[in-house]
């Protein structure tokens, strides 16, 4: 597949950018390009939705289409070597990835406290080598 994905991630939050960056890892074909929620062309992308649903959640972009939360789950992972299976398991169990990514999403500041301020920095810059 050759599909690539602009992934729309909110920059003001620690935990989103380290979980961002564990997926550039995994993207060894590049297919995903992050950009922040708030930049320019995160605002463009996101025109017409509400700034409280901007940063409600993570979003894809991918073939013309957005996804939000967990319904991005399904078209992310089958751009990602290996990730058809788990493509295919969140796809036929829509609301239980709807439940899992909430449940996360929720705690995201909790957890992000977790994570250290060497992994950020190391995020950090993995997203600006893959970025625009």
């Amino acid at each position: 597949m050759s599909a690539h994905a602009i992934v729309l991630y909110d920059e003001d939050c620690g935990f989103c950018r380290w979980s961002l960056a564990k997926l550039l890892a995994w993207d060894r074909q590049r297919r995903l390009q992050p950009a922040a929620i708030q930049s320019a062309e995160g605002r463009r992308l996101l025109a017409g939705v509400s700034e409280e649903e901007m940063l409600a959640s993570w979003h894809l972009v991918c073939e013309g289409r957005r996804y939000s939360a967990g319904a991005a789950f399904p078209p992310l992972l089958r751009l990602l070597p290996g990730g058809a299976p788990l493509a295919r398991l969140s796809a036929a169990l829509p609301r239980l990835s709807e439940a899992g990514y909430a449940f996360v999403a929720r705690r995201r500041g909790a957890i992000g406290h977790l994570i250290t301020e060497g992994a950020r920095r190391r995020a950090d810059l993995r997203i600006a080598r893959r970025s625009g």
